[in-house]
Formats: structure tokens, C-alpha cells, sequence
């Protein structure tokens, strides 16, 4: 008991003395910066060119293999998109192993291979090391190019373009790429349906044969492997690699513009502008000012805590987030991007706050907790990225594709604590362009584009060009159109039921039975829909023959059940629900004073009238032919506005009325395509189904 006590005793004196010796109102002076040690890669090279680097690091019974053609750009040209069916097409079998065969193995042995047009990468248990080098060597050396792999990777890529053709995401990305650097630059092209029907097979195969060289190739090993060992195997796979060099091209690095200007894209359908500012910049890895550019970045969009994000998303709530990237490269091409999605309602506002804080950057030092914050920040995220395999492998790489020291990142954290306030300041000045800035905006315009006109930088006003969705200058648009003197919602309701069968018929139906079938990455969602004039509408969507959400509406009662869960509908819910709960909603908008008509919009390249229905949807008529061509239902969650559309085609007549066969649901950036496969019309459906 003595002893318990004593220890007990001795505990606290130690506590306390060591307490006494602590001065807890003073900051801890901060340690020596640690040196990074990544293990010196063994390094050799083969007859053919190839450059191997092996990394031996024992922690993990794991290895990590990464092959890298460094290339300079391609510019595809009418073929656009060769490159990226090539790196689809490799892998697709070997010349000593059928496609199944190959992938079949790779399964049982838990490991992954993936080709590209400029290499390949595999990672494995070390102890099947030896078989996964054999078996990406065989893909990446012996490729099969089959004719019936060709088609459905094309296939494949065609149908991701059609994907995009309402992606504003995906537009903005084009169109900035295609100004900053000109549609005859490599990074400035772009892959469209007509440039890659233009590639044939033998196109792929030419591609192969000129630009999968050997001479700036190299080979990454990384993980548990015995180096000696490990380049014999090198050897053996891939000395049989024919020797050959890529074909070297250069161009003239692209201009920034003369002054500051508004890109503007017109972009009915979003429901968010995209905004993307940037500038050209000629910055390499290898740069004395390279550090203090990163730290710069940061601080103003690399982070959460930046000046972009605390302004546009924490200060204003504008967006979910706003930040800048700088891209190196090599070739003088680089790139830096400030970037966000915001409210239509404040986009103006929204480009004022971008140029403001590039401004501050630019002229506002630093304040030096700032800089330390963000230092310990970058390096943390730095060190931390250090246990993936892969991330030592492109560090190594790196030192041999941009011309950097061999000690570059053992004292990368030595060179970003040395960069001061002053640094930061002067790497923005000189790569963060205020007055030679393209401010790419993708919105709709009907509901942009009067604050933007408005908008003054510096106290100018601020220059703004039109270009459509593929980059070409265009005149302005007419956003906002007339609509003729007289016309009322009931007239446009009242052509619409004419277009679809009249009101005569559409009224001796009792009830509709429809099915429809989307993909969605890979899988089947079905979707079955009963509805009767009675307001009762029951809506069913599946995924494998589960439920994912289904919707029942019967008279005044109404729920929702979301992954088994029931929820009944709120009276806000039923009555917006209760408006398209029948077989022909528009037989309720005939006389109905709540419709209004809201003006002309262009959707999918036609005029069409805009028919408010109710706070949460709009419906939208072709002028052409009357039929609906659109519904925009808004929502709010968690305080935010969020809109979805659905757009109809492809109409065909069952039993003398017409239907969409094709409806298109967009929401943000996600799109499913549903395709009707069964409509009966007065069969089918029952009082039952609406319990």
C-alpha cells in the first residue's frame, strides 16, 4: 500500500514540476523543419530508351508501377479524340491472351492495370509482382486492336459527348480552354461527335505506332521489391519494346488578352452560372519563383480558409465554394483558374468579388499569420501525401520529366517556410492578372445577362463577348423575346392539347400504364407510372427490382417512401403534387387564372413558351409546334434553391394521342435519360394502386 502511495506521490511532484517549467503564455518556438527522404530511386536505362526508376520501400507487402511517355502535346486536329480511343482500345487483349483471359487473371490476383494513351500503371501484392509486370508489359507491347472493341469504345465516347451537350460544367471547361489557348492548340481542342466519327481503326493503330515510344519513356517501381531482382524482370519484359522516338512538336505559347472581358455563353437551362477567371502564364516546376506562386495560390483559392472562399461562400454565401489553381507546365502553357457555381440572381455580384480579391492579392500584403497558417497548412497536406505509393512515384518522375535537382523534394519544405510576405505579393502580381483577365462565364442569360452589362471594374465598365457552346464568337443573343400582343397561357395551353390529340379525346381517358428504363453507371433504373383523372398519381422508381423512391398521390392524401422509409406529403407538397397528379395535367390549366405566362425561352435551339404553373414549375411550349418541351421544378433544401429539369422528345401516338417516348432529367450536372417502353392507355391500373 506503501508503494502505491509513494508512486502515486512521485507521479504528481513530476506533474507538477514539469508544469512549473512550461511557460503557457508563450507561443512554443517551432521545431527544426524536418527533411524529406524519399528514397533515392536506383535509376538505369534500357537499349531502347526506356528509363527505369526503382524505389524499394519495404512497409507494406504492396508495389506500385507506373509507365510514362512524355510526350510533347498533341494537336489532333479533325481526328480529335484518336488519343483518347487508343488508350480505351489498349488492353483489350494480347497477342499471346484473349481480353477475358487477361482481366479474368487480374482479378484472381486482386491487382488493377489501366492503360492510357501515354502509358500504363498497376498496382499488386508484392508477391504476384512478378506475374502483374509480366502481364502490363504484354498489354502495353503486344496490343490487339479489335475492330468490335474499336466501335464500342467509340460508341462509348459519342454517347458521353451526348451526355454533355447540356452539361454546363462541362461547357465552360471547353470554351475556357478554347479561348486561353486557341482551338489549334493541343490543350485549347476539343473532342466533338464529328471529329471522332472521322477516326477509323487504322487511325488508332498509326496513333500506337508513332507516339507509343520508348525514348522518353519511363518505368516507376515503387513498393516491396528487391531492386536487383527487380530489374532482371525489367529486362526480360521489356527489352523486346523496339526502339523509336515520338514525333516533336512545338508551339507558340498563347497571349493574354489586352484588357479585362466578360466570355459570356448562353445557357437556357442552367440553373447556376459558371465562372471561371484566368489568365496564361509561363510558369515551370522548375522556377525560382515556383514556391512562392504556390503559397500565393493557396491564400487567395488553394484552400477552405481562403480569401475566395471566406468571401464568396462564408461572407456572402454566393456558393458551396470558390478556388484558383495554377498549372505548371513545361512547354510555357500553363494556366491559372479562379473559379466557382453560383446563383443565377448573383452573378454580377459574384465577378466583382472574384477581381476584388485577385486585387487584394495583388496589392495588400499578406498578413504574416496568414502566410504561417498557410504554410503549415500546405505542408501537412504535403507529408500526408507521402504515404501513397503513387505520390513518391510521380515525385520521382517529376524529377526527370522537369528538369528539377535531384534534391528537389527533400528540401521542398525548407523552400515553402522560406517564402515571405513579399514573395507572395510579387508572384501574384506577375501571375495573377487583374487587368488582362478572361472572366468565361456560362449562364442563362435571360437572368445574368442585365446585372453583367451593369457590372464595372475599377470603375470601367467591363467589355462583354458572346460565344455559343463550341467557342465561336457569336452576336448577342436575343434573351429576352416578345411575346405577341394578346396571346394568353390559355392559348398556349389550349394549342398544346390540340397538338396531342384535342380535348375531346384526351377526356374519354380513364387512366394511363407507362414504364420507362434509364443507365446509370452501368446499372438499369425502371420506372413505372399510374395516373387517373381522379388526382391520383403513383410513381415507382427501381433500381435491380428495389425501390429507390416511389410517390403516391390520392386525393387530398398523399406520402412519399425514400429506401423504405414513409413520409407523408406536407400540404405545400400535396398541393403542387396535386396539379400533375391526373393523366393530362393541361385539362386543369384551361381557364385557370394561377397560370401565367412568363415570356419566350430557348430551349434546346427552339422558342418555347414559359408557363409558370406554381412556385415550383414552369413548363415550357414549343412556339413551332405546341408540344411541351420542358418542365423546371425548384426545390429548397437545407435553405439553398436547387432546380432539375426534365425535357420531352421523340413524341409517338398511342391510340391517336402523343406521347414523349424520351424524357431527359438534369440535375446540376447529372443527366438520365429515360426511354418509355410500355404506355396503355384505360388498362392496367386500379384504385388499389394509389393505397
Amino acid at each position: 500500500m506503501k508503494i502505491k502511495i509513494v508512486s502515486i506521490i512521485a507521479f504528481l511532484f513530476c506533474a507538477l514540476l514539469t508544469q512549473a517549467q512550461i511557460d503557457r503564455s508563450k507561443q512554443p518556438e517551432p521545431g527544426p523543419t524536418p527533411k524529406i527522404n524519399l528514397g533515392q530511386p536506383e535509376t538505369f536505362q534500357l537499349n531502347n530508351g526506356l528509363t527505369v526508376m526503382i524505389v524499394e520501400n519495404h512497409k507494406l507487402p504492396r508495389v506500385s508501377v507506373s509507365l510514362s511517355i512524355d510526350n510533347a502535346p498533341i494537336y489532333e486536329g479533325n481526328k480529335a479524340g484518336v488519343s483518347s480511343l487508343t488508350g480505351s482500345v489498349l488492353g483489350s487483349g494480347t497477342k499471346n491472351m484473349s481480353k477475358d483471359a487477361f482481366n479474368e487473371r487480374i482479378d484472381y490476383l486482386g491487382a488493377s492495370i489501366n492503360y492510357g494513351s501515354n502509358g500504363a500503371s498497376a498496382s499488386c501484392l508484392s508477391k504476384y509482382f512478378e506475374e502483374i509486370l509480366g502481364l502490363m508489359a504484354d498489354g502495353a507491347l503486344n496490343p490487339v486492336f479489335p475492330q468490335e472493341e474499336f466501335e464500342k469504345q467509340r460508341e462509348q465516347l459519342l454517347t458521353g459527348l451526348k451526355s454533355q451537350e447540356k452539361d454546363v460544367a462541362a461547357i465552360s471547361n471547353r470554351v475556357k480552354n478554347a479561348l486561353a489557348y486557341g482551338k489549334e492548340h493541343p490543350y485549347g481542342e476539343f473532342i466533338t461527335e464529328e471529329t471522332v466519327n472521322n477516326v477509323t481503326l487504322n487511325d488508332i493503330k498509326n496513333f500506337y505506332s508513332q507516339y507509343f515510344a520508348p525514348e522518353k519513356a519511363y518505368l516507376v517501381i515503387v513498393g516491396d521489391v528487391d531492386s536487383k531482382q527487380t530489374k532482371k524482370l525489367v529486362k526480360k519484359n521489356f527489352s523486346i519494346w523496339n526502339k523509336a522516338k515520338a514525333p516533336q512538336v512545338s508551339y507558340s505559347a498563347p497571349n493574354n488578352l489586352q484588357y479585362t472581358q466578360i466570355n459570356f455563353v448562353d445557357m437556357p437551362n442552367a440553373v447556376q452560372s459558371e465562372i471561371k477567371v484566368v489568365n496564361n502564364i509561363d510558369l515551370k516546376m522548375s522556377d525560382p519563383d515556383y514556391f512562392n506562386t504556390l503559397m500565393a495560390n493557396h491564400i487567395l483559392g488553394g484552400s477552405f480558409g481562403s480569401y475566395l472562399n471566406m468571401n464568396l461562400r462564408e461572407e456572402h454565401g454566393f456558393t458551396y465554394g470558390a478556388r484558383s489553381s495554377v498549372n505548371t507546365d513545361k512547354y510555357g502553357a500553363g494556366l491559372f483558374q479562379a473559379s466557382a457555381k453560383v446563383r443565377n440572381a448573383v452573378t454580377d455580384s459574384s465577378v466583382v468579388e472574384f477581381m476584388k480579391e485577385i486585387n487584394r492579392i495583388r496589392t495588400e500584403d499578406v498578413k504574416e499569420e496568414t502566410l504561417q497558417n498557410a504554410k503549415a497548412k500546405y505542408l501537412g497536406n504535403f507529408v500526408m501525401a507521402l504515404e501513397n505509393p503513387s505520390t513518391v512515384a510521380r515525385y520521382a518522375l517529376n524529377i526527370k520529366t522537369q528538369n528539377l535537382p535531384e534534391d528537389f523534394y527533400e528540401t521542398y519544405l525548407q523552400k515553402i517556410n522560406a517564402v515571405t510576405v513579399a514573395d507572395v505579393k510579387n508572384a501574384a502580381n506577375k501571375y495573377f492578372l487583374y487587368d488582362n483577365a478572361r472572366i468565361v462565364i456560362v449562364g442563362k442569360g435571360s437572368d445574368v445577362i442585365d446585372g453583367l452589362e451593369n457590372t464595372k471594374l475599377n470603375g470601367k465598365s467591363t467589355v462583354i463577348k458572346y460565344y455559343d457552346k463550341f467557342a465561336k464568337e457569336v452576336e448577342k443573343p436575343e434573351f429576352k423575346k416578345t411575346v405577341p400582343e394578346g396571346l394568353t397561357a390559355n392559348n398556349v395551353v389550349e394549342k398544346y392539347l390540340k397538338a396531342i390529340g384535342g380535348v375531346d379525346k384526351l377526356k374519354m381517358v380513364k387512366s394511363i400504364y407507362k414504364t420507362a428504363e434509364a443507365e446509370m453507371q452501368g446499372m438499369s433504373i425502371n420506372m413505372e407510372v399510374k395516373t387517373t383523372p381522379n388526382n391520383q398519381m403513383a410513381v415507382d422508381i427501381k433500381m435491380m427490382g428495389n425501390s429507390l423512391n416511389k410517390q403516391v398521390v390520392n386525393g387530398d392524401k398523399g406520402y412519399t417512401v425514400v429506401q423504405g422509409q414513409r413520409k407523408e406529403m406536407s400540404e405545400e407538397d400535396l398541393k403542387s403534387s396535386k396539379l400533375t397528379a391526373t393523366t393530362f395535367p393541361e385539362l386543369k390549366y384551361i381557364n385557370n387564372s394561377d397560370i401565367s405566362l412568363n415570356g419566350i425561352e430557348n430551349v434546346d435551339g427552339q422558342d418555347a413558351y414559359a408557363l409558370k404553373v406554381s412556385d415550383k414549375l414552369t413548363s415550357f411550349y414549343s412556339i413551332e409546334s405546341g408540344l411541351k418541351v420542358k418542365d423546371l421544378i425548384s426545390t429548397k433544401q437545407n435553405g439553398q434553391d436547387f432546380s432539375s429539369s426534365i425535357y420531352y422528345n421523340n413524341y409517338k401516338e398511342v391510340d391517336g394521342i402523343k406521347f414523349p417516348y424520351t424524357m431527359s432529367q438534369t440535375f446540376g450536372p447529372q443527366k438520365m435519360d429515360f426511354e418509355v417502353k410500355e404506355i396503355k392507355i384505360n388498362e392496367g391500373v386500379s384504385d388499389a394502386d394509389f393505397n
